[in-house]
């Protein structure tokens, strides 16, 4: 098992990357993509039309976001999106735990290519 981190710049407030990232609609403007997805705990998502899919651990308004994605393994893989305030921009931070070591260069670039990179041009000026 593997553990990422990593921060990107979004150039949007903390509240509209909140939305991005918790609100169906939102996330398939941004993404191209179905997506079902809650805020709510307990809740199962799923995101780029079935790739992912997971459970909804917790959110707190326009701050955190942690998930549990499934993988076939016994030990969880925790997602937690943390949104900080950088004057009118957000830094998101991202933390991915417990990925298999198989799934870690895919989830990798996954993250920093696919997810990242259209949610960051869906805000660029």
């Amino acid at each position: 098992m593997k553990d990422y981190k990593n921060y990107y710049l979004i150039q949007a407030s903390p509240e509209d990357v909140f939305l991005a990232l918790t609100t169906p609609i939102t996330i398939h403007l941004w993404s191209g993509e179905e997506a079902e997805m809650s805020t709510e705990q307990g809740f199962e998502f799923s995101l780029f039309g079935g790739d992912i899919v997971g459970i909804v651990l917790g959110a707190e308004k326009n701050k955190k976001i942690m998930q549990q994605w499934f993988f076939d393994q016994e030990t969880p893989s925790v997602v937690e999106l943390i949104l900080h305030q950088k004057k009118k921009y957000t830094s998101l931070e991202l933390r991915h735990n417990n990925i298999p070591d198989t799934e870690y260069t895919d989830v990798v670039n996954w993250w920093n290519g696919v997810f990242m990179g259209r949610l960051i041009e869906f805000y660029a000026e």
